[in-house]
């Protein structure tokens, strides 16, 4: 199997979250041979993840990606060094490299591994969510994201709340008989962007993002209602930067949680190349899986991007390493503890 010519053709099928149906059929196709099976594990209507198995065996190892992208048209280019379009980066080239090394092990004769492919890992991770219940026997799981084909020691979590503030309609000609819900949001966001939600030392500060604003219906009305979203990227617990948030909003406006995923403390071998990561994954959703490893290919900075791209020599790189990964777990090597702990 050819990883960059089968990158070409995932990025080629759009995906965007909730329109995953047509990838999955066609990965289900590649891998409708012996000795893999496949299943095909419904999440909501047209929506399946693709649980694959080499061999008879409960997999003990599992290769792990999403097959969804944020919004935007594939477009898909190339010149002598990238491939250019939505996905490539996020995370079809991991999705390429997993399936070319899952060949190469099969055809060596390496049984009692796996590949999962799940839905929603740019929204909700319903994907995953779901798939958890699939996981009872495993004892590893490595999840593709783009680390630049390093292992991730550890990555920040992902917080995402909804800023609700309400206030009073009126004529803007006669203000004094309203009260702007813009006004008082404006206030909030800024008292939350003065805050400090707490850092750990591997893993940094917090990161906070205002990724969306919405109020008012008219310049010549006071406003009832505003809100924004924001997207947290916690380095400590989630309760912690809820707590935080609680205390630089002081009453002046509700709170709803939309997404949380707490930050996470990764496995290692050694012989690979090391890093912490500021983005969140689907590892705490599939904790069923066993120990979590986290490495792909592509560089974080592209991901999402208006170009976003991956370059070649990494996903034909990538294919070495998820197959060392593999087979050294299979054979039963001991991983380290994420950071040292121990745990």
């Amino acid at each position: 199997m050819d990883p960059i010519g089968l990158t070409k053709d995932l990025v080629g099928i759009g995906s965007p979250t909730g329109s995953e149906k047509a990838l999955a059929d066609h990965v289900a196709g590649l891998f409708d041979r012996p000795p893999f099976r496949v299943l095909r594990q419904p999440v909501e209507a047209g929506r399946d993840n693709l649980f694959i198995t080499a061999g008879e065996e409960v997999p003990r190892v599992v290769l792990c990606t999403h097959m969804d992208t944020v919004p935007g048209a594939a477009e898909l280019r190339e010149d002598a060094e990238f491939l250019f379009g939505r996905g490539a980066c996020d995370a079809k080239g991991s999705l390429a490299a997993m399936s070319a090394a899952a060949f190469r092990l099969a055809d060596g004769g390496a049984r009692g591994f796996g590949l999962l492919f799940v839905v929603g890992e740019e929204t909700d991770s319903l994907g995953a969510r779901t798939a958890d219940a699939l996981g009872t026997g495993s004892g590893a799981l490595i999840v593709g994201e783009p680390t630049g084909n390093k292992l991730g020691l550890g990555h920040k979590g992902v917080l995402f709340v909804k800023v609700i503030a309400s206030g009073r309609r009126a004529h803007s000609a006669l203000p004094h008989l309203g009260e702007s819900a813009v006004e008082i949001l404006l206030d909030v966001l800024n008292d939350i962007r003065a805050a400090d939600f707490g850092a750990d030392p591997v893993l940094g500060r917090t990161l906070l993002n205002i990724g969306r604003i919405e109020g008012g219906i008219a310049a010549n009305v006071v406003a009832d209602e505003a809100q924004a979203v924001l997207g947290l990227r916690p380095a400590v617990a989630c309760a912690e930067v809820l707590a935080r948030l609680a205390d630089a909003v002081a009453g002046r406006a509700k709170l709803d949680i939309l997404t949380t995923a707490e930050p996470q403390q990764l496995w290692t071998l050694p012989g690979f190349e090391t890093a912490v990561f500021p983005f969140g994954t689907d590892c705490p959703h599939l904790r069923a899986f066993g120990r979590p490893f986290l490495i792909g290919p592509g560089e974080a900075r592209w991901a999402h991007a208006a170009d976003e791209r991956i370059a070649k020599s990494a996903i034909l790189a990538a294919v070495p390493l998820y197959e060392n990964l593999v087979g050294r777990l299979l054979d039963g090597e001991d991983p380290a503890a994420p950071f040292g702990s121990g745990k």
